[in-house]
């Protein structure tokens, strides 16, 4: 079995609904990290997903896709919110991925209104993305955030071509993020690609932290997590989701991947009743 290839938004462009994010390859050897990636796209892994904030990973990355950089969706992006600083870094990123080109060019973690307006203002870095798509060093652009009041500002503002933000059934169901934004996206044919889908919650104080690479408690339990996956996928109807950064859950999500479908009853069942008083990772602001 392959994975299934979904249409990126609009465009014409297919991605695997399982990508690769660049932190899972922190902390490894670049042996590893070649391993991984090579690993992932032989699996049918076509969605590649990377930023200069993941430590080392695009130094990683860049090598070990350099077989089959023509063949992948690479995405990346930048936290830099100046014309100046967005386009130092796009020039960076794109020596250290050895490419002459990004499928897809994200502002990084927009948090704030505040964060959309520098973006966007004189001098911002828009500015840079336009010029870069115009140059062909970019295709498409896309932003990512955690927060649902500044995605929403972003795409009043930009015809945008994605939305990389946490699609994940607690935070949805019970916290409502993303209720506002996901219909606006669909309905400016934007693609949805799924952060978070596989996490439970915050880290609860003191805990044991038995994950690595996550600033957030994933799903332990496979079981769960599989059906967390399903639904962000299938239920709520995500292009594609990035899997946690820990290697181990990275590669239980490219082992699922083949064989994902709709939720079952009984999977529905089991998310609908996991600890219904727990707080979600991303709850609606008080």
């Amino acid at each position: 079995m392959s994975i299934e290839q979904r249409a990126f938004g609009r465009h014409a462009d297919r991605l695997s609904i399982v990508g690769l994010g660049g932190v899972v390859l922190m902390g490894q050897s670049a042996e590893e990290a070649a391993a991984t990636c090579a690993r992932a796209f032989e699996a049918g892994v076509t969605y590649f997903d990377v930023a200069p904030s993941y430590g080392d990973a695009e130094e990683k990355m860049g090598p070990a896709v350099a077989g089959f950089r023509d063949r992948i969706f690479l995405a990346c992006k930048t936290t830099d919110r100046t014309a100046e600083g967005s386009r130092a870094e796009l020039e960076r990123s794109l020596a250290r991925l050895r490419t002459d080109r990004f499928d897809l060019y994200q502002l990084h973690a927009l948090s704030s209104l505040e964060d959309v307006r520098r973006a966007f203002a004189p001098g911002g870095a828009m500015e840079t993305f336009l010029r870069a798509r115009e140059e062909g060093k970019v295709r498409y652009l896309g932003f990512s955030a955690h927060d649902e009041d500044a995605a929403v500002a972003a795409l009043e503002l930009f015809d945008f071509d994605s939305v990389l933000v946490p699609l994940n059934f607690f935070a949805y169901t019970r916290g409502g993020f993303g209720g506002r934004l996901v219909p606006m996206a669909r309905g400016r044919g934007c693609a949805l690609l799924a952060l978070k889908a596989m996490a439970r919650r915050a880290w609860p104080e003191g805990a044991e932290r038995w994950s690595q690479n996550t600033w957030y408690e994933p799903i332990e339990d496979e079981v769960l997590s599989e059906a967390a996956l399903r639904w962000t996928l299938f239920e709520l109807g995500a292009t594609a989701a990035v899997p946690p950064g820990d290697p181990r859950l990275f590669e239980r999500a490219l082992r699922l991947a083949p064989s994902l479908g709709p939720l079952s009853e009984e999977q529905r069942r089991l998310l609908e009743s996991h600890e219904p008083t727990e707080r979600p990772l991303f709850p609606l602001q008080a």
